[in-house]
């Protein structure tokens, strides 16, 4: 089992980057944080690096059920999706598969609930 999902697909990378924040919503997602990772790391280590934004996605009714289940499960969220542009035009997506991370976690609620995100942030990458 793999500990992401992951498309490639043909395109702009901001095009790409607000197309994926559209299909997160219709799976119940929204966007807590936007890491800029190429902008970061110019600021900090005057380094150029390609296009990489971390996106922080969160379903409130699932994080919910999760901190109810373990209170320190806020340690892991949120659900951090990639969008990377290592060659001009050829945008890759890839999302956390919660399942493998919940599985460090002996609470069975835990599990099951990472099995249904898992399962919504799979159908998001593949209607990129």
């Amino acid at each position: 089992m793999y500990y992401y999902f992951t498309k490639t697909i043909k395109g702009n990378f901001d095009q790409t980057v607000e197309r994926v924040t559209e299909v997160l919503k219709t799976e119940g997602f929204g966007i807590l944080t936007e890491i800029d990772l190429k902008a970061t790391l110019k600021n900090k280590l005057d380094v150029d690096f390609y296009n990489y934004k971390i996106l922080g996605a969160c379903n409130p009714p699932f994080a919910y059920k999760a901190l109810q289940a373990e209170d320190k499960i806020g340690t892991m969220l949120p659900c951090n999706i990639i969008v990377q542009e290592k060659i001009t035009g050829q945008i890759e997506v890839s999302a956390i598969n919660p399942a493998t991370s919940m599985m460090l976690i002996k609470n069975l609620e835990l599990q099951d609930l990472a099995m249904e995100i898992g399962a919504k942030l799979q159908k998001v990458i593949e209607h990129l």
